[in-house]
C-alpha cells in the first residue's frame, strides 16, 4: 500500500549560492567539478585497477612492468606544515556542514511519515471499532433470534403437552369406562355362574335326599324281610333243636365255648390290643406297598400320571380353603369326596395315588397352619375324620403317611435299627424314617422338627376325639388315646426327648380333660406318673426329666406340667 506524503507546512528555505572559494583558499566542490581532465601525474596516482587495465598489452600479469618509483618529497617548512593542517581542518569543517534545505526536506519526510502513521492507526482503529460494533450487533441479533426461537419451541412444547395431557385424560376416561363395563360383565357372569352352581348344588342336595330316602326305604324293607326270615329260621331252628336236643347237646356246648373265645378275640382286636412295633411295621409296609404298587404304576404311565396330577391340583386348594366353620367343613369334605370318588369310578391305582396325595395335603397343612395357629387344626381334623369314615382304604394310607412325615411318634415307638423287612438302614434312610426333613443335605433344626411334628400330632389327637357318625378304624378311635399315653410313659427313651414333651402337651391340650371323665382314677394315676417325670424325674430318678435338657425340651416340660395342673384343678372343682 502506498501513502501520499503531504508537504510540511514549514516554508521551504531559499537556496543560496555556494561560495566559490573557501575561507582557507581551497577550491570548492563546484570549482573542482569544472576543472580540466586529469594530468599524467594524476593518472599515475590512480588505483592499481587502472594499471591492470593496460594489461591487455601483455600476455600475462607477470609481464606488466612495475610502476615507476615516486619521487621523494622535500621536507616541508613549519609554515607549510601549518598551512596543510589548516587546510585539513577546513576540509573537515566543510564535510560537517548541514544544509538547511536538506534538513527541512528530511524533517518534512519524517513529519509526513508520522502523519501517515497516525492516519493509518486512526483508520485501523476506526475499522476495528466498526468491525467490533458490527460483531456486537450480529451477536445481539443472533441472541434475539435464539431467544425468539426458544420461546417458540417452548410455546410449541407447552401446546404439545396440553394436547398430550388432554389425550391422556381421554384415554384414562375411556379405559375407566371400559374397565367399568368389563367389571360389570364379569360380575354378571359370576352372578350367573353362582346361580347355576347354587341351582346345581340344590339339585344335588335334593338328589341325595331322594337317594337317602330310597336307601332308607330299601333298608327298612330289607330289615323287614330279614326279620321275617329270621323268625322263620328261628322257628325252624327251635323245631330242629327240639327234635335233636339230646343229640346235639355236646355240640352246642362246644359251639358256645368257641363263640366265647371268638368274642374275646374280637374284643381284643376292637380295643386295638397290639404291640407298638407291630403298628409301626404295619404302617411301614403299607407305605412300601403304596410306593411300589400304585404310585410306581401311575408315575410310569403318562396318561395315568396326567389324571393323577389333575386330581392333586384340585385337592390342594380345597384344603387351603378350610375355615373354622361347620358349613365350610361340610362343603369341602363333600367336594373332596366328589374328587376322589367321581361318578365314573377311578382306576384303583389312581384311586390309591389320589388318597396318598390327599393325606399328604392334610399333613402339609397341619405342618404349616397348625404351627402358626393351633385352632386351625380343628376344621382340618373334622374333615380328616369324615374322610377316614367315608373313603375306603384311606385310614391305612393316612396313618402310613403320618408315620412317614413324623417318624414313630404316631405309634409311639422308637425307630428300630433295621427296616420292617430286616434290612439295615443307611444314615439318610434312617433320618428320613425318623421324620426329619433335609434341606441341601442338612437336617432340619430340632425346634423346627418339634413344631412340625406337634402340629401333625395335634390333628391326629383331634381326629381321635372327633364326633363321627360311625366308628373309624382302630388306629383312629378314642381308646387309642389311652394306648398312646400308656406306651409313651412305658418307654423312657421316648420321654427323654423334646418331641415327646411337646407331643404330650398337644395331647393333653386336646383330650386331657375328656380323658379324665372317661377313665377316671386310672387317668389320674397316669397323670401322676407323668407329673412325677416332669418334676422329680422319670421313675423317681432325679435328673431324668421329661423332655431332656435341651431348651425346647425344658419349655415343653413346663407346658406339660402346667397342663396337668390345669386338668386336675378343673376336674377337682367339678
Amino acid at each position: 500500500m502506498r501513502y501520499g506524503l503531504p508537504r510540511s507546512t514549514s516554508p521551504s528555505p531559499e537556496r543560496r549560492s555556494r561560495r566559490r572559494t573557501s575561507t582557507f583558499g581551497l577550491p570548492s566542490d563546484s570549482e573542482s567539478d569544472f576543472e580540466g581532465p586529469p594530468t599524467d601525474s594524476d593518472s599515475e596516482l590512480s588505483s592499481p585497477s587502472s594499471l591492470s587495465s593496460d594489461s591487455f598489452c601483455y600476455e600475462s600479469e607477470s609481464q606488466v612492468p612495475p610502476p615507476p618509483p615516486r619521487p621523494k618529497c622535500e621536507p616541508r617548512s613549519p609554515a607549510e606544515q601549518r598551512h596543510a593542517e589548516d587546510t585539513v581542518a577546513a576540509i573537515r569543517l566543510r564535510t560537517r556542514y548541514h544544509d538547511p534545505y536538506e534538513e527541512w526536506e528530511k524533517q518534512t519526510r519524517k513529519d509526513a511519515f508520522h502523519t501517515a502513521r497516525r492516519a493509518q492507526v486512526q483508520t485501523r482503529l476506526e475499522t476495528q471499532s466498526r468491525r467490533t460494533q458490527r460483531n456486537t450487533q450480529e451477536l445481539q441479533s443472533l441472541a434475539a433470534m435464539h431467544a425468539e426461537q426458544l420461546a417458540e419451541v417452548q410455546r410449541q412444547l407447552a401446546a404439545l403437552q396440553v394436547r398430550q395431557q388432554s389425550e391422556v385424560n381421554k384415554l384414562v376416561s375411556s379405559w375407566q369406562e371400559q374397565d367399568k363395563t368389563f367389571r360389570g360383565r364379569i360380575e354378571g357372569v359370576i352372578r350367573v355362574e353362582e346361580e347355576k352352581l347354587r341351582a346345581k348344588l340344590e339339585a344335588e342336595r335334593k338328589a341325595r335326599e331322594e337317594a337317602e330316602k330310597k336307601r332308607k326305604e330299601e333298608e327298612e324293607r330289607r330289615k323287614a324281610e330279614e326279620e321275617v326270615k329270621r323268625k322263620e329260621e328261628e322257628q325252624a331252628q327251635r323245631q330242629r333243636e327240639v327234635e335233636a336236643a339230646a343229640k346235639h347237646q355236646e355240640e352246642e356246648k362246644d359251639r358256645l365255648r368257641r363263640e366265647k373265645l371268638d368274642a374275646e378275640e374280637q374284643g381284643r382286636a376292637q380295643l386295638g390290643m397290639s404291640l407298638a412295633e407291630e403298628d409301626w411295621v404295619h404302617a411301614r409296609e403299607t407305605l412300601k406297598n403304596l410306593k411300589a404298587g400304585p404310585m410306581k404304576t401311575v408315575k410310569g404311565n403318562q396318561s395315568l400320571k396326567s389324571k393323577w396330577s389333575a386330581i392333586r391340583r384340585q385337592i390342594t386348594p380345597k384344603i387351603g380353603q378350610l375355615t373354622h366353620d361347620i358349613d365350610s367343613v361340610t362343603r369341602i369334605t363333600q367336594q373332596l369326596i366328589d374328587i376322589i370318588c367321581p361318578s365314573e369310578r377311578l382306576p384303583m391305582d389312581i384311586y390309591f395315588a389320589a388318597l396318598s396325595s390327599l393325606a399328604k395335603a392334610i399333613l402339609l397343612q397341619a405342618e404349616t397352619e397348625v404351627t402358626a395357629e393351633k385352632r386351625s387344626a380343628i376344621p382340618l381334623a373334622m374333615v380328616a375324620a369324615r374322610l377316614l369314615g367315608t373313603l375306603e382304604g384311606f385310614p391305612d394310607i393316612f396313618f402310613a403317611k403320618l408315620v412317614q412325615r413324623s417318624g414313630g411318634w404316631p405309634v409311639p415307638s422308637v425307630i428300630p435299627s433295621t427296616d420292617s423287612d430286616g434290612t439295615a438302614w443307611n444314615e439318610p434312610e434312617r433320618t428320613k424314617a425318623m421324620g426329619y426333613r433335609t434341606y441341601d443335605k442338612q437336617r432340619e433344626t430340632l425346634s423346627d422338627h418339634v413344631m412340625r411334628v406337634s402340629g401333625m400330632m395335634r390333628v391326629y389327637f383331634l381326629i381321635l376325639a372327633a364326633p363321627v357318625p360311625q366308628p373309624l378304624d382302630k388306629m383312629f378311635q378314642l381308646p387309642r388315646f389311652w394306648t398312646y399315653f400308656a406306651r409313651m410313659i412305658g418307654d423312657e427313651r421316648l420321654l427323654e426327648t423334646a418331641v415327646a414333651a411337646q407331643v404330650l402337651h398337644a395331647a393333653l391340650d386336646v383330650g386331657g380333660m375328656e380323658a379324665k371323665f372317661i377313665w377316671g382314677n386310672q387317668w389320674v394315676k397316669m397323670m401322676e406318673l407323668l407329673y412325677e417325670g416332669a418334676t422329680t424325674g422319670i421313675g423317681g430318678v432325679a435328673g431324668k426329666l421329661v423332655g431332656g435338657q435341651t431348651p425346647e425340651g425344658k419349655a415343653a416340660r413346663v407346658r406339660v406340667q402346667l397342663q396337668i395342673e390345669r386338668i386336675m384343678d378343673a376336674t377337682g372343682s367339678r
